[in-house]
Formats: C-alpha cells, structure tokens, sequence
C-alpha cells in the first residue's frame, strides 16, 4: 500500500508530465540537436543528414565572417537606439502623467495597449504608414516639411534603423512609463516636501530626488530592454528584409538566412549558440539585479 505522502508525490508527478513532456519535445530536444549540429557540416540541399564532425570549425567561422560581424553592428545600433529612446519616453510620459487627475488616469489605462500588439503587425503597419503615396506618416512629415514629400523613408539605411526603432519603441515606452509611474508613486512625499523647504525647483527635485530614488528599476527596465532589443526580429521581417543591402540585417535575421535561405544548419547553429550565450550572460545579470533588489 503507498502512503499519503507517496500518493501525493505520484499524484504531483502525474499532474506535471504533460507539461514537462512538451517542454522536452519543443524546447531541450531542439537546444540539444541545435547544440550537436552546431559541431556539423550540414548543407541541407547537399545532403538529407549532416555530413561529418568538423569541430569547432563553425565557431570560428563566425569571428571572420562579415557578414555576421556586420549583423553583429547592426543589433547593437539598434539596442543603443531603442534602449535610450524607451527610457527616455518612458520617463518623460511618467512625469507628465504622474499627477493623479480624470485624463492622467484615463491616458494610463491605454498605456498597455501599445506593448499587447505583435511585434510583426507593428512592423507592418509602420511600413504601411511610411509608403511614399499614402502613408500617413509620410503625408503627415510631407505636408509639414514639403523637402520630406518624396522621401523614401525605408531604402535609406539610417532612416531605416531609426524606424524600426521608433515601430518598437511605440510598444514598449508606454509599458515602462507605466513602470516608473508606479516607481515614483513609491517614493515617501517627505522627501519632497522637504526639498520643496529647501527651495528646490522640480527639474532640481526630478534630478536629485526622483532619479536616484527610482535608479533601481531604471537599471532593471534597462538590462530587460537591452534583451529584448538583441532579439529583434519580427520587424526587420516585415519592415525591411534586412535590407537597404544589409543596414538593419540583425543577428537574429541573419541566423534565420543561413538556415532557411542558404540552407546551412551546422553554420546557422553555431551562430545562434554564440548568440545564446550573449543572452544568457545578460539574462544573468537581469534576475541577478532583481533578486539583490528584492533582498
């Protein structure tokens, strides 16, 4: 006969094996077989299985090719670029919605809905916005700056990344204004009031006190900013194709090509490990801040 306890541990075990059966069969069974063929040499339009133990030959493959160098520069362009530009909308917003009142409060509650649509029909419709004849940001820029009229805004490879940027930081600077509103709402009024005694102005108050006080989630919301940014996608899909030539090529785009496109799984692999380890050394860092804070 089991005991209770037995039972109970059966019961629990039971309960999770679905669950756990899923994970294996979509998640560690692909990281595993993408972690063996990354030591392969496997083109698929040569052969059905790969072709042999090359070693770390895939590896070092990646620090000479320049175009994965190349990718390499663009997804950190682009993480500078959205990174900075969340954070200082974010802020911006939660300063000026700050104060409680009818519209402040109003404005928040749609705040979230940016963030909740899909990266891909982001891009989308910013590319739809942006054609020359009938986007409306295009006729809105070109009504308003008549040398803007005929711009084409996506075949121009700054003006492409700086895009992308703005389709991504349209979702998330609302999500993290949120963030630092509820931030800010925790600081003590004592020390406001007190640096109001002080003759502080509010730019001396925002500097002094509001800056340091919310430092802690700035750093948290940055190092998960820089990890989403570093995946970036969906947009460089939908938007660009990588392109003007390879201006907004991203790591993760280009991992996709060698695969999917040129058809090299050993090669593309390898890449995505190396590009695996970058994220999970940052990731490291994330839940490592955010567990000090909590302790």
């Amino acid at each position: 006969m089991l005991t209770n306890s037995r039972q109970q541990g059966f019961a629990k075990v039971a309960m999770l094996a679905p669950a756990l059966v899923i994970v294996f069969a979509t998640t560690v069974y692909p990281m595993a077989n993408a972690f063996w063929l990354s030591f392969q040499q496997w083109q698929l339009t040569k052969s059905q299985a790969p072709n042999g133990f090359v070693g770390l030959d895939n590896y070092i493959q990646a620090f000479s090719d320049r175009f994965f160098i190349n990718s390499v520069v663009v997804t950190i362009e682009y993480t500078l670029l959205s990174v900075a530009l969340t954070l200082v909308l974010g802020l911006g917003m939660a300063v000026s919605l700050q104060k409680r009142s009818f519209l402040n409060t109003l404005i928040r509650t749609f705040l979230i809905f940016p963030f909740a649509v899909s990266p891909a029909l982001k891009g989308y419709s910013f590319r739809f916005m942006l054609q020359p004849d009938y986007g409306v940001i295009q006729l809105t820029l070109g009504s308003w700056f008549p040398f803007l009229k005929d711009m084409v805004w996506l075949s121009d490879p700054w003006w492409a990344m700086f895009w992308i940027s703005i389709s991504e930081v349209w979702g998330w600077a609302p999500l993290y204004a949120l963030m630092f509103i509820g931030a800010m709402g925790s600081i003590p009024t004592d020390i406001f009031d007190a640096a109001k005694v002080d003759g502080a102005s509010n730019w001396k108050m925002f500097w002094g006190v509001t800056l340091p006080m919310i430092q802690p989630v700035i750093i948290i919301a940055t190092l998960l900013k820089i990890i989403g940014s570093l995946r970036i996608f969906d947009q460089v899909v939908t938007m660009t194709g990588g392109g003007p030539g390879r201006a907004t090529q991203s790591i993760n785009y280009y991992i996709y090509q060698t695969g999917f496109k040129f058809t090299n799984m050993g090669y593309s692999s390898a890449l995505a490990y190396l590009f695996l380890v970058v994220l999970a050394v940052l990731s490291y860092m994330y839940i490592s801040r955010l567990y000090r804070q909590e302790n």
